[in-house]
């Protein structure tokens, strides 16, 4: 079983229809999901709240705009993975409640089942999600890989294009 990890986190539609991203973002992030599936676990991180967001208090900055226009429900469009990168069998999906990928989703007990070691994020938000989750990860104790193709963020781990990951994934 490997010990390594990728979270893809918040690439969803809630999120993704509100950025300008690069004409091939989505494709490198599928062909890196796709090559790296052999040697690590995949794992899809998205936002969703239960009917009704009582896990939203009024006072959150980030999320009582979703609670007060009744999105980012469970299952809802906005929470469906973009088909270009979309999960396949064996991979996992979890839902987080909070910006950082553990708060509120089971993760941390997910990646401790799978003996996992090593995370390799790729995110939509380098000020949002892969930040708080690089700083909760480290204070974990993970060795932390982040994606720079995706989102540059370098003080807490290694910061690699995807094709050189893969590279050392594969070696």
């Amino acid at each position: 079983m490997s010990k390594t990890a990728l979270l893809v986190m918040d690439y969803q539609a809630g999120i993704i229809s509100r950025l300008s991203l690069p004409e091939n973002h989505l494709q490198l992030l599928a062909n890196t999901i796709d090559t790296a599936r052999p040697y690590a676990k995949i794992i899809y991180v998205t936002v969703a709240f239960r009917p009704g967001h009582p896990e939203v208090s009024a006072s959150n900055a980030t999320f009582s705009a979703a609670a007060k226009s009744n999105s980012f429900v469970s299952g809802s469009p906005e929470t469906q993975i973009d088909p270009v990168i979309a999960p396949k069998e064996g991979d996992i999906l979890i839902e987080k409640k909070r910006v950082s990928a553990f708060t509120g989703s089971g993760l941390d007990l997910v990646l401790k089942g799978l003996g996992v070691e090593t995370l390799v994020l790729a995110g939509i938000s380098t000020g949002g999600v892969v930040l708080s989750t690089v700083c909760e990860a480290a204070d974990k104790d993970f060795k932390l890989v982040v994606l720079k193709d995706f989102k540059i963020f370098s003080k807490r781990g290694e910061v690699l294009g995807a094709e050189e990951w893969l590279q050392k994934l594969k070696a």
